[in-house]
């Protein structure tokens, strides 16, 4: 019986040892990150959204409180990922991935019953009004499920995968998100389903017991933080180095940079508001697909019917990024990014004219497969892996921060002008600015 202790988790060789297997390790790692990028699902906003007119109903909230309630959690979330990325340099990717899926099953267990956590808190203290109770008890429960969900559990998994690879980074990074993509897009319809048979609280209770179960002993067994602690190297080089292999590697961990050095590049700021900027407005739209879609008046299983197409094109797109980015300037690819989220934004902003509706699948579909390959290849080839962890914490942090803006923003033109359209085309500006910064970027690491 194999027996689990905090030294157990920061030894490498527990419960087996990577260099004893047959093949590298790396594909079992690609495997594993995987899984735990689509594990955190019910912590990005797209697994959210098929929750929110069930938390509308049994709350008693507008759809504008609701989407501040999002917004404040998830900005909270988002300023404590910084720390999060120093403990994941600190602690290494097991221990990192297993609190984190142990804390996003105790999330979803506790939103699966927060309405009447307010009913007792409120009956306890009835001085204090029950929509301030049910806001700061969503509020904590949002703070939780975006920092284990779309923060930490996203964050690592990521992180880890890019120090395992090099040469076959972009291609690795393509692959697993040729699975995330699909697995991310299609999450509407798959909790929809089962919300439809189980509920929307048993089904949340049962995705706790997937994730924290399930992601939890995957993380425990299988995650590793990089490959010299296992005594391997990145793509599966053997030890055995001529001298001038042993000088190449030698300067390119002099090129490693600190948090604060990264922060200083033109470089780091193209990409992370590249990402933050889709972060933004897929989650924006997400949040409010189906309100969106009605404004146009579309059903609801019209509106997000957008996603599984969305889905494929997404995936084919992230598989070709991932190609590429081995073989094309980085900046290049975040350019037909910003234009498919700039495609996307115009034609979801007429969403009542079919071909818009076409064109926003294809748009969004371009944009989301480049994000999933992106995010998990550019940091690693601009700045190294020594601190990857701190840089992506506060790359991260920024992401977070801007999807929990984009519900709100949305929500507030909705409100005020009765439209979600305004909104929508101050996105676009947004998008049009960043497209326009990417011809700036140069690959700090030759500079």
């Amino acid at each position: 019986m194999l027996k689990i202790t905090a030294k157990n988790l920061l030894d490498p060789e527990y419960p087996f040892a990577p260099k004893n297997f047959p093949f590298f390790y790396g594909w079992i790692i690609l495997i594993v990150c995987t899984i735990g990028v689509i594990m955190s699902t019910p912590g990005q906003t797209i697994g959210v959204s098929a929750f929110t007119d069930h938390l509308l109903a049994a709350t008693g909230l507008s759809r504008l409180q609701l989407s501040n309630a999002y917004f404040i959690g998830t900005l909270t979330s988002g300023l404590l990922l910084p720390y999060g990325g120093v403990l994941l340099d600190r602690f290494g990717a097991r221990v990192t991935v297993v609190c984190a899926s142990i804390g996003l099953a105790l999330t979803l267990c506790y939103l699966s019953f927060s309405d009447r956590l307010a009913t007792i808190i409120n009956n306890t203290f009835p001085i204090i009004p029950y929509s301030t109770v049910v806001l700061v008890v969503l509020i904590l429960g949002f703070v939780c499920l975006r920092f284990s969900g779309q923060g930490m559990l996203t964050m690592t998994s990521r992180t880890t995968l890019g120090k395992w690879f090099e040469r076959r980074r972009g291609f690795v990074s393509g692959l697993t998100g040729v699975f995330i993509s699909f697995g991310l897009s299609i999450a509407p319809l798959t909790m929809s389903s089962l919300i439809d048979i189980l509920g929307w609280r048993n089904t949340w209770i049962v995705m706790a017991a997937v994730v924290g179960i399930g992601m939890g002993l995957i993380g425990l067994f299988f995650y590793r933080d990089n490959p010299e602690e296992c005594s391997l190297l990145m793509d599966g080089k053997k030890y055995a180095q001529s001298s001038l292999e042993k000088k190449h590697s030698s300067n390119n961990n002099l090129q490693d940079f600190t948090r604060s050095e990264a922060l200083h590049t033109i470089m780091f700021w193209v990409v992370t508001l590249a990402l933050s900027s889709q972060a933004l407005i897929i989650t924006g739209i997400t949040f409010h697909i189906v309100d969106i879609g009605a404004e146009a008046e579309l059903s609801q299983m019209q509106s997000v019917s957008i996603f599984l197409p969305q889905a494929v094109v997404s995936t084919i797109v992230g598989y070709l990024m991932g190609i590429a980015a081995d073989r094309v300037p980085i900046r290049y690819l975040f350019m037909i990014m910003m234009l498919g989220q700039i495609i996307g934004v115009v034609s979801i902003a007429n969403f009542d004219v079919p071909l818009f509706r076409f064109l926003t699948i294809v748009g969004f579909g371009i944009s989301s497969g480049c994000f999933a390959t992106l995010s998990a290849v550019a940091l690693p080839r601009f700045f190294g892996r020594a601190y990857l962890g701190s840089i992506s914490g506060f790359q991260m942090m920024i992401i977070v921060i801007a999807s929990a803006i984009g519900p709100s923003f949305l929500a507030i033109f909705k409100d005020k002008l009765g439209s979600y359209q305004p909104g929508l085309y101050s996105c676009l500006i947004f998008a049009i600015l960043i497209f326009i910064f990417t011809f700036f970027a140069q690959n700090p690491r030759k500079s």
